[in-house]
């Protein structure tokens, strides 16, 4: 397999800038995807640099694999969890008992998802810089 971390930490820059443009625009379930796309491709370029097969969409799930090879700290582990949860349901609108994902997350949901990904994206390209 061709090693391609940089083209998944580009993308994951990309991500969570358009994160930061859904927000400005008010599609808070959008910037909530976008946040966890950022954290999901950010830990998977590690994984690649590292080596090691980088599977699912689950950010938690990845930076536990990736704990086996570089200590992860509880409040990663903690903000991956929560960015999983907009994985399916900020999409789809019968992952909902009522209305579209467009009318069931904020802005300050938003601003928290973009901030766990910014600590996972910033975590993730300091050790891309240092292997």
């Amino acid at each position: 397999m061709v090693e391609r971390s940089a083209d998944w930490i580009d993308q994951a820059e990309g991500d969570l800038e358009h994160a930061k443009n859904d927000l400005k625009s008010g599609f808070y379930e959008w910037a909530c995807f976008s946040a966890q796309q950022s954290a999901e491709k950010a830990v998977k370029a590690v994984l690649q640099r590292l080596g090691a097969e980088a599977w699912g969409h689950s950010v938690y799930d990845l930076l536990i694999h990736l704990n086996e090879k570089i200590s992860i700290s509880e409040v990663l582990f903690d903000h991956a969890l929560e960015l999983d949860k907009a994985y399916i349901p900020t999409r789809y609108p019968n992952a909902h008992p009522s209305s579209s994902p467009r009318r069931r997350y904020t802005k300050g949901e938003a601003e928290r998802m973009i901030d766990y990904a910014e600590e996972i994206f910033e975590f993730c390209k300091s050790i891309l810089s240092e292997v």
